[in-house]
């Protein structure tokens, strides 16, 4: 009785994979040609993508079909930096001393759900406190609802720099941080930060090669790791298969970072012609995050929402960096989607693009830096960032057209993530 119990369910399981949906779009946007398309089936059976065509194909007797031909249908999106862990507000500071592990995983739970809701099905989590990973590890159970994450842990900073988490802590009341904690001072040490995290079971490597702006150092945009340092950094992640992100600000940074081999810089917004050259030279991402500048400076005219030490920063960086990214885009720098979710609310992420466009790119370009070029960075582009055959069913649906209406992309009514329907309005 058991066997041929057991034999009947992996029969329903076959027929249950074996069943095909079936996806009518009314628009249909082709990321890898920059096109719109009208009238497009998309198959999806199992967790996959099995083909898409142009025209209303006829649905089996046993197919279902998901009939949105009211809707533009593009690839679920990819945000490329978020922090899922948090968001910035004016007791940010106080948090750190106040929330317990299972109160930071709680929060990231409600955030991974609003992140995917907004039609971001893969995100990059650039640096949390390593609760990150466990959340990263409950979507893939299925035991919490959320985007496909690939997560870096713990950020490695220097000493004194924007990742410290001794930063504008009383002596005594925090020891002095090493590369466990993501502070790691010359060689040996970013060799054995990279290897901590790779133990943690980090997907890739994050660095603050310059200052920061929400930390509570006085220096936003200086160099804080020397060439020989993150070339370490890079190597040592090489080996163990990982890529390395640079947050930098400042140029100087980005040149050491970008010659150290780094795969990614993060807001680049004092970026000058010879970083421009060098990004070109090397084949460096850059991952502009507009919406985090503009929400810094508007969170800093707020009396008392940061310490004074943040809003003299937030005021000077955060305006420039729409501006680098406009400068940017015109010289041909690759450039991949991502916000720092975090620094403003979670589900907001779709603003990005109409900073994106405000500044010169056209929306169809901004929609593949948030599919082809997001999935090509974060090494995922067999897996996702398209509507093609064997990738996975990673599909969203918007009201309205973002060609004629960007705000469109703030209006998701459908999300699908991995053969799952997770919204449907």
């Amino acid at each position: 009785m058991r066997k041929l119990l057991s034999f009947c369910l992996l029969l329903l399981a076959g027929f249950a994979y074996g069943q095909r949906t079936i996806i009518y779009c009314g628009q249909f946007i082709d990321v890898k040609n920059m096109q719109v398309l009208s009238q497009v089936s998309i198959v999806v059976e199992g967790n996959k993508i099995s083909d898409w065509q142009q025209g209303y194909i006829t649905a089996g007797k046993d197919d279902k079909v998901i009939d949105l031909k009211r809707r533009t249908v593009l690839p679920g999106l990819i945000d490329s930096h978020v922090h899922m862990e948090s968001e910035q507000g004016p007791n940010t500071q106080i948090k750190r001393f106040t929330q317990e592990p299972a109160d930071i995983a709680f929060d990231a739970a409600r955030i991974a759900k609003t992140t995917l809701m907004a039609g971001f099905t893969t995100v990059r989590d650039v640096g949390g406190s390593g609760v990150n990973i466990s959340l990263r590890n409950a979507i893939k159970r299925g035991l919490a609802v959320g985007p496909r994450i690939l997560t870096a842990g713990k950020i490695i900073s220097s000493t004194g720099g924007h990742g410290d988490p001794s930063n504008g802590v009383r002596k005594g009341l925090m020891e002095d941080p090493g590369p466990v904690q993501g502070v790691a001072n010359g060689i040996d040490e970013c060799i054995k930060a990279v290897r901590e995290r790779y133990k943690d079971g980090s997907d890739l490597i994050k660095i603050t090669a310059s200052g920061g702006v929400l930390s509570l150092e006085k220096d936003g945009s200086g160099p804080q790791f020397s060439e020989a340092e993150i070339h370490a950094i890079v190597e040592t992640a090489k080996d163990y298969g990982m890529a390395v992100a640079a947050h930098a600000h400042g140029a100087e940074a980005m040149k050491r970072a970008i010659r150290a081999g780094v795969t990614s810089i993060e807001h680049g917004t004092m970026m000058d012609d010879e970083a421009i050259a060098l990004f070109k030279q090397h084949g460096t991402w850059y991952v502009p995050t507009i919406i985090a500048g503009k929400a810094s400076s508007d969170s800093a005219k707020k009396p008392g929402f940061f310490p004074a030490v943040i809003t003299e920063k937030a005021l000077a960086i955060g305006p420039k960096i729409q501006a680098t990214f406009a400068k940017a885009y015109k010289a041909g720098v690759k450039i991949a989607f991502g916000t720092d979710a975090g620094v403003y609310a979670h589900g907001k992420n779709w603003m990005e693009f109409v900073y994106m466009t405000e500044a010169g790119m056209p929306v169809l370009e901004a929609i593949k830096a948030a599919t082809v070029n997001a999935s090509e960075l974060l090494g995922v582009s067999e897996i996702t960032g398209t509507i093609e055959k064997g990738k996975s069913a990673d599909i969203i649906a918007l009201d309205g057209d973002p060609v004629k209406d960007v705000q469109s992309l703030g209006r998701v009514k459908f999300v699908m993530k991995e053969g799952v329907v997770y919204k449907n309005e």
